[in-house]
């Protein structure tokens, strides 16, 4: 009971309650007119008149005070929450007037909110050396390297930021602030600082780069030993020992470029140098590379040209030749025995892309795991019964590389009846990014 008459105090002491007390002064004044002038019948209609009205009034008033009581306490409660985000938060409208800057984004920016909240931000702020950093976010073709990863136009946008002065690593999250009628009013930003995360990144992708240099001039010696040995003449069991021994190491040896190729790219240090190729001569060249394994391992390999005799593509063919082995070789070791290899090139119609897709007559892939076949390290299990050792490092290289080309790479398989691997790569050079 008293819980119910302090609320009920809190909300008579609301701004919206000043209509009500306006109310009962003047029902005072016309009530004293009424038992002075008026019949007593009268009198009591009067009364009952603005009782009635004073009810009314006071019902309406009270439901508009609690809420815009829950309004204010929910606006509240909201403010505290984006002030005390871990990640920046800053809102403006179609002007560019800052309306909400959060504690976070103070740290981030290295900016006092009262700096720049209410305040209209233009291009022209960003040359303050103070403001620099904000403006660049705010106007992004300003910032000295965007990587976004989301579609043009899509809402929300996601972007990569780089600074190098001072070194910033920051993913913002762009999105629209539209009232019920779709109207667009302004826009909301979200700017997560990942410094931390990307260092950590480098430093490990260091510590391989050192350890992959370090391991791979004593290998390339021990591959080189075992080399000349199978040039001398040995007993079988000699032989044995020393092709087992090439084995090994040429593996060991991969596993080794791999890593150094993987820091490299981790790194933006796997230099790119395109050139127009001829993609039919160029797929075909890898596969006659590939002919002396194939024969080897008993598998048959294919190459269905398109009715061009030529299809011109900017690409680096050093890189690119690592992506398009990596596919024939798995569609050849994971292969049932005789099996077949099909290779084929085709130009998209109504598309500025070619598609060259390696389909094997091989183990399959489970379903499960198709969506996990382009990630660092991963290996389906009925591939690791087949061949033990792999490192699960291969298809992660090629989509970056395919990705870098401005393509797209993907696979389809039935499990125990074989796999497809499908890659695109534009005859636009326009279409391949720019870093």
């Amino acid at each position: 009971m008293g819980s119910f008459f302090k609320k009920a105090i809190l909300y008579l002491k609301l701004p919206e309650m000043r209509l009500f007390w306006y109310f009962i002064p003047l029902a005072l004044v016309i009530a004293v007119i009424d038992i002075l002038y008026l019949p007593y019948s009268w009198i009591l209609i009067s009364l009952g008149i603005f009782l009635v009205l004073g009810a009314i009034i006071l019902t309406n008033n009270l439901r508009l005070a609690r809420l815009n009581l829950e309004i204010k306490l929910e606006r509240n409660e909201l403010k505290s929450i984006i002030f005390n985000l871990s990640d920046g938060i800053i809102a403006y409208d179609q002007n560019f007037k800052i309306m909400v800057f959060n504690r976070a984004s103070e740290r981030i920016f290295n900016i006092g909110a009262d700096m720049v909240i209410g305040q209209y931000f233009s291009p022209d702020k960003a040359k303050d050396p103070a403001l620099s950093l904000l403006g660049q976010v705010l106007y992004p073709s300003l910032a000295p390297l965007v990587i976004r990863r989301s579609e043009s136009g899509v809402y929300p946008q996601i972007s990569d930021f780089s600074f190098s002065r001072p070194e910033v690593e920051l993913r913002v999250t762009t999105d629209r602030i539209v009232d019920p009628n779709g109207n667009l009013l302004g826009f909301v930003k979200i700017v997560y600082d990942r410094t931390r995360e990307v260092e950590i990144l480098k430093s490990k992708s260091e510590f391989i780069e050192v350890a992959a240099h370090q391991l791979r001039t004593p290998l390339t010696s021990i591959n080189w030993i075992f080399d000349f040995l199978n040039k001398e003449i040995l007993t079988d069991s000699q032989k044995e020992v020393v092709n087992m021994g090439m084995t090994a190491s040429a593996g060991v040896l991969k596993t080794v470029n791999d890593l150094l190729d993987i820091s490299q790219i981790e790194g933006g240090k796997f230099g790119y140098k395109f050139e127009d190729v001829n993609i039919i001569l160029f797929i075909e060249g890898i596969l006659n590379e590939m002919m002396p394994l194939a024969r080897e391992s008993g598998i048959k390999i294919y190459l269905k040209k398109p009715q061009e005799t030529s299809i011109s593509v900017s690409i680096d063919p050093q890189k690119l030749s690592i992506a398009v082995s990596n596919l024939v070789v798995n569609a050849i070791r994971y292969n049932t025995e005789k099996g077949e290899v099909i290779v084929e090139i085709q130009k998209l119609k109504d598309k500025p892309f070619v598609q060259i897709s390696v389909k094997d007559t091989g183990i399959g892939i489970p379903p499960e795991n198709i969506s996990k076949l382009f990630l660092k390290f991963f290996r389906s299990d009925n591939a690791q019964k087949i061949i033990t050792e792999g490192s699960g490092l291969g298809l992660y290289i090629s989509k970056n590389i395919i990705t870098r080309h401005g393509g797209e790479i993907w696979a389809e398989s039935q499990l125990n009846r074989g796999s497809t691997f499908y890659f695109t790569l534009p005859t636009d050079p326009k279409m391949i990014p720019a870093k």
